[in-house]
């Protein structure tokens, strides 16, 4: 099946909806892989966020791609807790706000607004790729959209898994130091539900 060519309001709000299913259905083991290198909150706090964001978009309905992102942002920020909420917020409102007012936008403007709001998130967090963060999924998910969704699909999945022999380098895992090698990123993880669930809502 070919994928969309234009991106309107609507599949914004279905790729968020479909993303806050995903991370209901998959906050359990969210809250496992967190608890290996964490707090234990990270499936919890983001079910909240996105559960928030679900019915924020039930409730109003954001006339422009951008205005959806920029909404959901706003929603993970005030209600996760953790380093997450602002992460994520930063990242679909840097996203939102790069897109523009525009009622439609390609496949292309969104990878190049995705490459905008991942760079924030690693401004914001102060890490790159290989820290073993959220960034190992979103950066190879970010240029491999240029491509097609599919493969922002498998280079995010990719990288989460990319992150299990990795030393952490940032946040609360990097406490741990060499004990945290053999265990997949949370933050890497819920970042590849995000992506899996948006070429779920292309095809």
């Amino acid at each position: 099946m070919s994928e969309p060519t234009t991106l309107d309001a609507a599949f914004f709000r279905r790729w968020l909806t479909t993303a806050a299913a995903a991370v209901d259905r998959e906050a359990d083991r969210l809250t496992d892989l967190d608890s290996a290198i964490g707090d234990a909150d990270h499936g919890t706090n983001m079910r909240r966020g996105f559960t928030a964001v679900a019915a924020a978009l039930d409730k109003e309905e954001p006339a422009t791609p951008g205005a959806v992102l920029a909404l959901a942002g706003r929603q993970l920020i005030s209600t996760v807790g953790g380093a997450s909420g602002p992460l994520y917020g930063t990242l679909l409102r840097r996203t939102g706000k790069a897109l523009g007012d525009t009622p439609e936008v390609t496949r292309d403007q969104l990878a190049q607004a995705l490459r905008t709001g991942v760079a924030a998130v690693a401004q914001l967090g102060g890490a790159v790729a290989g820290d073993k963060t959220m960034l190992d999924a979103l950066e190879p998910a970010a240029a491999a959209l240029g491509e097609s969704f599919t493969a922002a699909r498998s280079a995010a999945e990719e990288g989460a898994l990319a992150t299990v022999p990795l030393r952490a380098r940032k946040g609360r895992a990097s406490y741990l130091g060499e004990r945290s090698v053999g265990h997949q990123d949370p933050g890497a993880t819920s970042s590849a539900l995000l992506v899996a669930a948006l070429e779920e809502v292309a095809r």
